[in-house]
């Protein structure tokens, strides 16, 4: 057609320089290479003498006579400036733009290199020309980053000052063994000359500075990040969750997980017009959201956008974690993200369970076992329980869990009766006669659901509890009349006005097994009395690979897949929880994980099973080592609008 305009030449896109959008990535590689090549000339003295180097020399980084010493620093530092330039981070953006002249100027007054000039000023231009594009405002930090620092720069610089210790055997006097070159690293660190001894004043003066400089940076960064303020993690506000349990109230029937949008651990983003939400985490650089957004469907193209918004903003990694299909859906749709099946839910319909028949002849023979062992059951919301029996159900569950850390946030509460609370349901497992097992309960209150119905079959939460990125499972033993005749735990969560979802699982080890789906079955025995319809069970990751894999005519890659998972079950329980929730015949519903690319799942992996509580996280800072933040200063993570966090 006349009309259109003709594809830039060759030349013409050349001389254009790269797209605005692909600088902040380019700059980061060549700080990158640059650093490799630094740290490579201040280490090894064979490579400074090479023709590789003869780049090296010319590149931002390699400053001054102090060859040695000056490009092993500028080395290091360019690799930390590296990721952040990457990242789009604003504050990377200024000390490159700072440290690109120094360089220029150090490679004309000590190089006379006008090269070096040269090329400096070629990384200057685009960083200056596309500043936009760096407007990255910082993550979430505490002061455990000056540590985990201390930690891995100390390391570093240890593991460089031994090779650079032993980078002269032919200039050095004697024979120091391993534990020598050790000592003399440590004390090359501190500025203080160590056991070893060189030929010649040049070498000598050479390891000393080098060493010297890798103990500067180290207590430099450190110093730095311990006593730069705090940016912490935005927490949900009482007026964030308010507004949530509005929208909840009028659509929280649509997402059985839309609940645990509720966990104080989470920050929230509101649609223009108030009506959607989505709740997040940001865990090492990824914003985590998990399940649906939350509110009426119309608004949640408002609620994402603010998202994706604000993880353009802080050049945060956007995710969703466990959303249904209809969610996965307007997640694609909106964002040009991916989507990819993670597992299925199990749900349970209250009118069509039953234990009659022969598929659930293992369960019914497990629960008329369990029966005639003396265990009764008790199924009631959280209101209905005295401040007491919670208080006693809390110290239970905390001394069940089996790891010191709380695991859940896609999946989890992360709390039991508190009095926002009061539509959970609680449902406890007792042994009437502790000090006869074998006893039958003599006695029932009310609300005791027993029976053969009460009763259900193998080591649920206290053996295959929610697997990464689902529900905990639990379970540590105590003895077992540490709690009197409590020995399990279930607790549920409001799903719309009709259904619950369940959130955590804790039995007592010493008790019999099959308490949990003793109170599995309870529950839905009670379900009609307290008006619930649907039970949403736990989340069992890659179902349908497994139930696929072990049918007749599979493929060998099916088969292949299957038997992965089935051996990684012996450290992530993936098939003994689809084991679990298949006894109890549930329909299974579709979980989706969004993702920018392939190239992010593996960090997002990571970043889940962080989130998840499987990976350890940095405990509470020491009260000394906190800063409070100023009165008045709001965190920049929990303005929706990315306009009012520039403007701040």
């Amino acid at each position: 057609m006349s009309g259109e305009v003709p594809p830039p030449s060759g030349i013409r896109r050349w001389l254009r320089g790269p797209r605005p959008e692909a600088v902040p990535v380019l700059v980061g590689r060549a700080c990158t290479l640059v650093g490799l090549l630094d740290i490579a000339a201040g280490v090894l003295p064979g490579f400074r003498r090479s023709r590789v180097h003869a780049l090296a020399e010319v590149l931002p980084g390699a400053f001054g006579p102090f060859a040695a010493a000056l490009s092993l620093s500028a080395g290091v530092l360019l690799l930390l400036l590296a990721h952040g330039l990457k990242r789009r981070k604003r504050r990377a953006w200024r000390a490159a733009v700072a440290l690109l002249p120094v360089g220029a100027l150090a490679q004309l007054s000590h190089r006379h290199s006008l090269a070096g000039v040269l090329i400096s000023l070629a990384l200057l231009a685009p960083l200056l020309r596309h500043r936009s594009q760096f407007a990255a405002l910082p993550d979430p930090r505490s002061r455990w980053r000056a540590l985990a620092n201390f930690a891995l720069m100390s390391t570093g610089s240890l593991l460089l000052g031994l090779v650079i210790v032993s980078a002269h055997p032919h200039r050095v006097v004697g024979d120091p063994g391993l534990a020598d070159r050790l000592t003399h690293v440590v004390y090359g660190l501190f500025g203080v000359e160590g056991p070893v001894g060189y030929r010649g004043g040049t070498t000598s003066w050479t390891v000393a500075f080098s060493l010297g400089a890798l103990g500067l940076l180290t207590a430099l960064t450190t110093v730095y990040l311990a006593f730069r303020p705090e940016h912490p993690a935005a927490r949900l506000t009482g007026e964030d969750e308010a507004r949530l349990r509005a929208l909840l109230e009028r659509h929280g029937a649509r997402d059985s997980l839309g609940h645990f949008a509720l966990r104080r651990d989470k920050a929230v983003v509101f649609s223009p017009s108030g009506k959607a939400a989505v709740t997040y985490r940001v865990v090492s650089g990824v914003m985590l959201a998990s399940g649906d957004p939350i509110g009426d469907v119309e608004a949640w193209p408002g609620a994402i956008e603010r998202f994706t918004e604000m993880a353009r903003a802080h050049s945060w990694t956007p995710a969703v974690m466990g959303c249904s299909e209809t969610g996965a859906e307007v997640w694609t749709r909106e964002t040009g993200l991916n989507a990819l099946e993670l597992g299925d839910e199990a749900i349970v319909d209250v009118a069509g369970f039953s234990l009659s028949g022969r598929a659930m002849r293992n369960v019914r023979q497990m629960v008329n076992r369990i029966e005639r062992a003396g265990y009764e059951t008790r199924v009631r919301r959280v209101a209905d329980l005295g401040d007491a029996e919670l208080d006693r159900v809390r110290r239970a569950v905390d001394a069940w869990r089996g790891t010191d850390t709380e695991r859940g946030f896609s999946m989890a509460l992360g709390r039991i009766g508190d009095p926002a609370d009061g539509d959970c349901l609680i449902a406890t497992a007792h042994l009437r006669d502790p000090a006869a097992p074998g006893g039958r309960a003599t006695q029932a209150g009310p609300d005791a659901q027993s029976g053969p119905d009460a009763q259900a079959a193998q080591d649920g939460r206290g053996g295959p509890g929610r697997s990464a990125g689902g529900r905990e499972g639990a379970a540590g033993g105590v003895d077992a009349g540490a709690y009197g005749d409590l020995k399990a735990v279930l607790h549920f969560v409001p799903w719309g006005r009709d259904g619950v979802s369940l959130d955590l699982m804790r039995r007592d080890r010493a008790a019999d097994p099959g308490l949990n789906e003793l109170l599995i079955v309870a529950a839905l025995r009670a379900a009609p009395r307290l008006g619930i319809a649907r039970v949403s069970l736990n989340f069992a990751m890659f179902r349908s690979a497994l139930a696929r894999g072990e049918k007749i005519g599979a493929g060998p890659v099916l088969r292949a897949w299957r038997g992965l998972l089935v051996f990684l079950s012996r450290w992530f329980q993936i098939e003994s929880l689809y084991r679990f929730n298949a006894k109890f015949r549930p329909r299974w519903e579709p979980r989706f994980v969004v993702y920018r690319a392939s190239a992010d799942l593996p960090r997002l992996g990571i970043a889940a099973l962080q989130a998840e509580g499987f990976l350890g996280l940095a405990p509470p800072l020491p009260r000394f080592l906190r800063r409070r933040t100023p009165p008045g200063r709001p965190c920049a993570h929990t303005v929706a609008d990315p306009r009012e966090i520039r403007a701040a």
